[in-house]
């Protein structure tokens, strides 16, 4: 899901560039055409895109899904909200995993992963409790929804 971000030249057109990552910083009707796509379009390679975290952007057409492929894992924050698209998005998914960590795990991941790609530690631990503990508090309310819930606080990041 994360290919479907919107570019930051869109999201500072928006006003959104410094919240990038709250579920109105998403594509969802894109992302929804390609679930849709790649269950109907099954005789042709269909592309999805990409996020690049070296770059923070999406890319295009990064990733090909062939015909012979029968089994598609997919990954987003959202795809158990309520807001739209989100639950046209749940019904093209035949099950929707819940992975969560401790608090305490969780947010010191986040802040690893910014810093990892060019955030100095203030502004990670910032951007952690300004975006990604909002964000958080939205999905967390969805987990009930889940088919199956994982907790991966004792699972290392890669």
């Amino acid at each position: 899901m994360d290919g479907f971000h919107l570019a930051d030249d869109a999201l500072v057109r928006l006003g959104r560039r410094d919240r990038k990552g709250a579920i109105d910083t998403f594509d969802g009707d894109g992302y929804l055409a390609l679930l849709r796509r790649i269950r109907s379009e099954t005789d042709r390679t269909v592309y999805a895109p990409a996020f690049e975290r070296t770059i923070e952007q999406p890319i295009a057409g990064s990733i090909a899904i062939e015909p012979a492929v029968r089994l598609v894992v997919t990954e987003g924050n959202y795809l158990l909200a309520a807001a739209e698209p989100w639950p046209a998005v749940r019904a093209a998914i035949d099950e929707v995993w819940y992975c969560e960590a401790a608090d305490d795990v969780r947010r010191q991941r986040l802040v690893a992963r910014h810093v990892q790609f060019g955030k100095p530690e203030a502004a990670a631990r910032r951007w952690v409790e300004d975006v990604d503990e909002v964000n958080t508090r939205l999905i967390a309310a969805t987990r009930a929804s889940a088919d199956l819930v994982i907790d991966m606080s004792l699972v290392e990041p890669d």
